[in-house]
């Protein structure tokens, strides 16, 4: 009995004449997500993917929970194969799903006929293999409607595939078929939500953090890293970009009025990241920001941050409130590491009393009083640390 892994693909299916494209990129990430752990063969048809191992004692609960991760599958069912042979098919799924069959009281079998030249129906084939298992297992009931243990029987062109219920996956599109962008990581709940949303629509993704030594420590730095870290799993590698932003920082304090201050430090922020997302090719940036959230993030502050660079500013939680991010944060892993207590630059300095509806030309007139802003946001971008992020990577530096 061979055991493989079918990954069902999900939005992609609905895709025109560039849809083997998306398919290529799924493909490709799922070899590069199994490479390690040993060889596997990979092969599409019929809007779900074959994953078959080619060696004996692979690690297949490890293989399926990585394939879970990966964005452009939306479901998953770990099957045995065999021959469109009805008497085999019987046998495998027997030996497949009978141990499981021994500690529950109710099935029903499911069929779907692919191949319309198998002889049976689906009809049929559920009737006659439901059956064979109730004269295998006598304390069985067929539930139809609220089954323990749904068996399902797929007739494919190469063969029949039995297997239980499907679990979710990841859902979303393969990373990489959207473009690429620079995720601004601050380490807090809200922006590993906001990379894992845009990853989910198929963007190819980098961290940018702003760190402001000796207001913010190693250890904040290192809760950054173990968060890109996580967002791996479903990003890919990645490479986390760390600015040396004090100085920019101070210079903002000391010559522009404290009510600015929020406002102010978020463009520069933005102008920075521009420059180091043109470097490496990137066509847009992300943020954490909800709308009304905090001071910086109302409508009139969000349009005077939008105004300080041309690069496209992707916010997919702008809708969501606190409830629904920390309930992707902890779905996705990152919750935990978030809420440790080490320092975000963001909220150094910051005035008791920000404004809340600034305009843009009280911001460019505070800008034009920092003449000397500009270079040590240039001396920043260039002196910036990259830092490799790969999927399992030890923790630590």
């Amino acid at each position: 009995m061979k055991e493989i892994i079918l990954a069902y693909q999900g939005e992609m299916t609905l895709k025109g004449l560039n849809r083997s494209k998306f398919e290529a990129r799924l493909a490709k990430s799922i070899r590069y997500r199994l490479e390690d752990l040993g060889k596997f063969k990979v092969t599409q048809a019929q809007s779900t993917v074959f994953i078959e191992p080619l060696e004996d004692d692979l690690d297949m609960d490890e293989a399926f929970r990585r394939i879970s991760k990966i964005f452009g599958i939306v479901k998953m069912s770990r099957a045995a194969c065999c021959s469109k042979d009805f008497d085999e098919i019987c046998a495998t799924a027997e030996a497949y799903l009978g141990e499981t069959l021994h500690g529950i009281r109710t099935f029903k079998v499911e069929a779907k006929r692919a191949d319309k030249t198998f002889p049976m129906k689906s009809p049929e084939l559920c009737r006659e293999l439901g059956a064979y298992l109730l004269g295998k297992h006598p304390h069985l009931r067929v539930n139809v409607h609220e089954p323990q243990l749904e068996i399902m029987v797929e007739i494919r062109d190469k063969g029949a595939y039995i297997h239980g219920p499907k679990v979710e996956a990841a859902g979303g599109l393969p990373v990489g078929t959207s473009g690429r962008a620079l995720n601004l990581l601050s380490g807090g709940i809200d922006s590993p939500v906001a990379a894992y949303c845009m990853a989910r629509r198929g963007l190819a993704l980098h961290h940018i953090h702003f760190a402001s030594p000796p207001y913010t420590s190693l250890r904040a730095k290192l809760k950054v890293r173990a968060l890109a870290r996580e967002l791996a799993e479903y990003t890919g590698n990645c490479q986390l970009f760390v600015v040396p932003y004090t100085k920019p920082q101070e210079y903002i304090r000391d010559n522009a009025p404290d009510v600015l201050f929020t406002v102010l430090m978020r463009r520069s922020m933005l102008r920075i990241a521009k420059l180091v997302a043109d470097q490496s090719e990137m066509e847009a940036l992300i943020t954490g920001e909800s709308l009304a959230q905090v001071a910086s993030q109302t409508m009139q502050a969000i349009a005077c941050t939008d105004a300080a660079q041309n690069l496209p500013i992707l916010r997919p939680l702008i809708g969501m409130d606190k409830t629904e991010i920390i309930a992707i944060s902890r779905k996705i892993g990152t919750f935990d590491t978030s809420i440790e207590p080490y320092e975000d630059c963001c909220t150094i300095f910051t005035p008791p009393h920000p404004k809340t509806k600034p305009s843009l030309a009280e911001i460019e007139a505070a800008e034009a009083g920092m003449p000397g802003l500009a270079e040590l946001e240039r001396i920043a971008a260039e002196t910036v640390e990259k830092i490799p992020i790969r999927i399992g990577d030890d923790p630590e530096f």
